[in-house]
């Protein structure tokens, strides 16, 4: 049998739900167009990003603050918009919060990384600190997510913009890769810096990276993204890795069906823990690390677009040994464990929402 065949066998057999599993969702807020991203602050609020352009604060009491004023502007077409944002682990201490965001370049566009200083609900000190390089004329493939690593340094990954595949393997430019920055959007002297390397380039070989996430023991960059029809992934990110679009995936060209690449494996690129095929359309992550699942501590989950689900990745060190699927009859845009440790989801709209999933 194929390895291709194998994975499709694998998803199509993921383990059903069980009255025990069954998530009761509570909403928590409502009226969100498109929200992308969750994040929460040290004294219980949390962060929203809408793909329009506009980034709220969800207060204690459950209600959202009008959009903070003073973000660069936005560039809203297709799968771009205001993306990710990050709260910096040193808040409490410094006040930052980082966003993606498609920025104008040119005749095209670009995924830039911007920060703030958050003063109650206003945003000061804002200033875009990254910018992806080249601009593109795409709609497509803007990513992203940021993460911060241990060290204090930032993981932001970025897409190929569709229209550019083959540049994920040209490590000169941005597209199609995970970069490793400082909070000044600085490449730190430690990142793999290889002849050719763009010196803030950390991996490459991604397509779009939808979904990321520090795994609570080990401090790894996991990070999932979207394939073509078929060959979405689930990968630890390690610094100087190829993780092989297009060379290697397990996708297919939309309309005709014909192979890109190879399946693998393949010296010199990485292989994926898990792949779907069909397509899932795997957005954010999170491991869960609380009380509140019984049975499920040690889990990562992920939102499905595509797929209007939560998926739950059973864990032996980085191997995937089971998979359940748990519909949610709506596009699943981002997912993160609260500091209550229940596990909180955006559905993907015009009148998206913010779920609580409670058992």
């Amino acid at each position: 049998m194929k390895r291709l065949a194998l994975f499709a066998v694998v998803a199509a057999f993921a383990a059903p739900v069980s009255a025990a599993d069954a998530l009761r969702p509570v909403v928590v807020a409502r009226g969100l167009d498109h929200p992308w991203a969750l994040a929460f602050l040290p004294d219980g609020r949390a962060l929203v990003t809408e793909k329009v352009g506009r980034l709220r604060l969800l207060r204690g009491d459950g209600t959202l603050s009008p959009p903070l004023a003073g973000l660069p502007a936005v560039d809203v077409r297709g799968q771009c918009g205001l993306l990710d944002v990050a709260v910096d682990p040193e808040f409490e201490r410094n006040g930052l919060v980082f966003w993606t965001y498609a920025a104008l370049q040119g005749e095209g566009n670009t995924t830039a990384l911007a920060r703030g200083r958050l003063v109650g609900e206003r945003l000061t000190e804002v200033r875009t600190i990254f910018v992806q390089q080249p601009g593109v004329s795409s709609r497509a493939h803007c990513g992203s997510r940021i993460v911060f690593l241990r060290d204090g340094t930032l993981a932001v990954g970025l897409g190929d913009r569709f229209s550019r595949r083959d540049d994920a393997q040209l490590p000169g430019n941005h597209l199609g890769k995970f970069v490793r920055l400082d909070r000044e959007g600085r490449a730190p002297a430690d990142n793999p810096r290889r002849a050719g390397w763009a010196p803030e380039v950390w991996s490459l070989g991604h397509r779009n990276v939808q979904g990321a996430a520090l795994h609570p023991a080990s401090g790894e960059l996991w990070a999932s993204e979207h394939g073509p029809q078929g060959g979405d992934e689930v990968n630890v990110v390690e610094g100087g890795r190829n993780y092989g679009w297009p060379l290697l995936t397990y996708g297919r060209n939309y309309g005709t069906g014909t192979r890109i690449g190879d399946e693998g494996p393949r010296p010199g690129f990485e292989q994926p823990l898990k792949v779907w095929v069909p397509s899932i359309a795997p957005s954010g992550m999170a491991f869960v690390t609380s009380d509140r699942y019984p049975g499920w501590r040690g889990s990562l989950m992920l939102g499905a677009l595509r797929g209007e689900a939560l998926v739950r990745l059973t864990l032996d060190g980085r191997r995937v040994v089971d998979e359940q699927r748990l519909p949610m009859g709506q596009r699943i845009r981002d997912l993160r464990q609260g500091p209550d440790g229940w596990l909180y989801v955006l559905t993907d709209g015009r009148d998206g929402e913010l779920w609580r999933l409670e058992r």
